[in-house]
């Protein structure tokens, strides 16, 4: 089965969501997502990107979704793997894997 690079797309803000007070940033969500990812698929393809809701790149799906989370209020950040939210708030490693490994990725 030839497999895709999956890109994961994580979005938050600077600002710490309300409800997510004693949790992580989003950023340091991605930063650990990125390292834990890379620990369990090592020398295998994928793109983690991180996007603030706040102010999104000039590509229109990514702003579409940064006004769902707002809009939505959603708990931030917010992963998603090809437009499917896979966690919110405080996402599950575990959740993620298993969502990868639909795209074909073999974990460690």
């Amino acid at each position: 089965m030839g497999k895709t690079e999956v890109e994961i797309q994580v979005y938050g803000a600077e600002q710490i969501c309300a409800s997510c007070v004693n949790l992580p940033s989003s950023k340091e969500t991605y930063e650990w997502l990125e390292a834990a990812l890379k620990r369990k698929f090592p020398d295998q393809l994928f793109k983690i990107v991180y996007i603030d809701i706040f102010d999104p790149p000039a590509d229109r799906e990514k702003q579409e979704f940064s006004r769902r989370v707002i809009e939505e209020e959603m708990f931030y950040p917010v992963v998603a793997i090809g437009g499917e939210i896979v966690g919110e708030g405080n996402p599950k490693l575990k959740t993620i894997v298993s969502e990868m490994k639909k795209f074909g990725y073999k974990s460690e």
